[in-house]
């Protein structure tokens, strides 16, 4: 089993305890497919990947395509003669990629699919308000995560825990379920199944796209269990936000902590309370959201008590259209 020639392509955090688990579990990976170094941050200083870091650390040869189709990326994966590829939070690959290794291309999701195909399954169900996710292996076909199901295994979403959390339950769990795949396939006990073998009578797929700014800005309207749940789905990036106004100035409020309070009152949606001290809390229907994390646009990441030392609260409103 472990003479496997495996070929890994990923880039984010997430994809690096795949990565480790394999080295680790004594697997053979022949090559690592990762994005290109590209500039980041406000010096444009040029960066590394995630999982490109790790594989220089460990010494596994490195490509890096711009393009998944160039001929010549094809012949170098076509010479390292991969038996599997695993794909951990890459990009779509074309056909001529997925179909090179003799027993197929395996991708690593973060749902139970077929609910949360898409790019962003970890945060959009906590922003649904799921009580449970989980983790899922499957073989890549030509469309977006609707391939043959290999394994696929629940996780409870703990209350009050954000995106940040839960990516990181799930890289660890989905890193043990690549070998429990992998273990599978050699020893020829798992077979693949159709993904409508999984869909309940009358069940609802949903989606999850990627995340953009406009998803990102708190709509006072919404109930505070809605809003709580969008709070805690883009924490901590990209980050759930509104914005203060004062006087003719406007700025952004990021909000990393929430806490929801459900109850009647006559306060318009977007009213800001607060004793200038201790707490801030925001008229929603129904309801209050208490900020308890929160970052104002040009300053630090701050609990409520320290903003409250420094800003007053009192001179600014929350714009709603």
């Amino acid at each position: 089993m472990k003479s496997l020639r495996i070929v890994f392509m990923g880039t984010p955090e997430f994809a690096v305890a795949t990565l480790g688990s394999l080295i680790m579990n004594g697997f053979s990976v022949v090559g690592v497919v990762t994005a290109p170094d590209k500039p980041a941050g406000r010096g444009r200083k040029i960066t590394k990947s995630a999982v490109k870091e790790f594989a220089e650390f460990s010494y596994l040869p490195i490509i890096q395509p711009d393009n998944l189709k160039d001929p010549s990326f094809i012949t170098t994966l076509k010479k390292l003669k991969p038996d599997i590829i695993i794909v951990v939070a890459f990009r779509m690959l074309p056909e001529v990629v997925w179909r090179i290794p003799s027993l197929g291309t395996i991708n690593l999701h973060a749902s139970l699919l077929p609910q949360y195909r898409g790019a962003a399954p970890i945060n959009h169900a906590i922003m649904n308000g799921e009580t449970e996710t989980g983790i899922t292996t499957f073989l890549i076909d030509e469309k977006i995560d609707t391939g043959n199901i290999l394994l696929r295994e629940t996780v409870q979403i703990i209350p009050f825990e954000n995106a940040g959390d839960l990516h990181d339950r799930l890289m660890r769990q989905g890193a043990r379920l690549m070998i429990k795949t992998l273990e599978g396939l050699v020893e020829n006990n798992i077979k693949p199944q159709n993904q409508s073998k999984f869909i309940k009578p009358g069940e609802v797929l949903k989606t999850a796209p990627r995340i953009l700014s406009e998803n990102c800005t708190i709509d006072w309207n919404s109930d505070p269990d809605k809003i709580h749940n969008l709070i805690r789905g883009l924490a901590p990036y990209p980050c759930a936000r509104t914005f203060l106004w004062r006087r003719t100035e406007v700025s952004s409020l990021k909000i990393y902590e929430s806490e929801p309070e459900n109850m009647e009152h006559r306060f318009k949606p977007g009213h800001i309370i607060s004793d200038a001290k201790h707490f801030i809390k925001i008229a929603c229907r129904n309801g209050f959201i208490h900020i308890l994390n929160l970052q104002i646009e040009g300053k630090k990441k701050m609990n409520t008590v320290e903003f409250l030392r420094g800003f007053r609260i009192a001179d600014y409103s929350i714009h709603i259209s």
